[in-house]
């Protein structure tokens, strides 16, 4: 009897043994590429849109998103009074600007020119006028950006910073702003013109 027993176990164990180490059967591959070459959290199988710009805002497919874009900064550019000649050392603030038009072609900008209020008001307009003109004409003929991009726009002192009358407020007024518009469908990005080169997103 003890001897029967034994046989039954042996034969429940080794048919047991041979079930388990069975090879497996039918195509195991990879059916999707699931790998994520651009690095912006969307893997190939639904990637659409490859090349994703850095930090970059995206869709389900990786895609950027199209978003409005319009920002102002001013540039630190200082005119001498009753005044319209931009000294060359002024010309770094521009690159910058320009260097960030270059970046981003899609963009344009509107070269703001205001004055402090001193003086007749048509005379200020038309020395806003042409302070603006001067940077736009910088970012041209120094470093290529084309025309049909830039506006020139002189407010004389109507959009005054500082409604003081002292010498103070005079030269807070006498300045020069950019405003950058467009369309990014590559980037969230926000325009910082004194940390252009931190960051991949402006």
């Amino acid at each position: 009897m003890k001897l029967w027993m034994m046989l039954l176990s042996l034969v429940v164990v080794t048919g047991c043994s041979m079930r388990d180490t069975q090879p497996m059967t039918g195509n195991t591959a990879q059916l999707n590429n699931l790998n994520d070459p651009d690095g912006d959290g969307v893997v190939l199988a639904r990637e659409r849109c490859m090349g994703t710009v850095s930090d970059a805002e995206i869709d389900n497919y990786g895609c950027g998103t199209i978003k409005k874009f319009q920002e102002r900064r001013e540039l630190k550019i200082q005119f001498a009074n009753d005044s319209s000649y931009l000294a060359p050392k002024y010309y770094s603030q521009i690159e910058t600007l320009a260097a960030f038009l270059n970046k981003y072609p899609d963009t344009k900008v509107v070269i703001e020119g205001h004055c402090s209020k001193v003086g007749d008001y048509q005379h200020n307009l038309e020395l806003s006028q042409s302070r603006a003109e001067a940077v736009v004409s910088v970012l041209t003929k120094q470093f290529s950006i084309e025309p049909s991009r830039l506006t020139a726009k002189g407010y004389s002192y109507d959009r005054p910073v500082d409604d003081s009358h002292d010498s103070y407020a005079h030269s807070r007024n006498r300045r020069v702003m950019a405003e950058v518009t467009g369309e990014n469908s590559a980037a969230d990005y926000k325009w910082d013109i004194y940390t252009v080169d931190k960051k991949e997103k402006y």
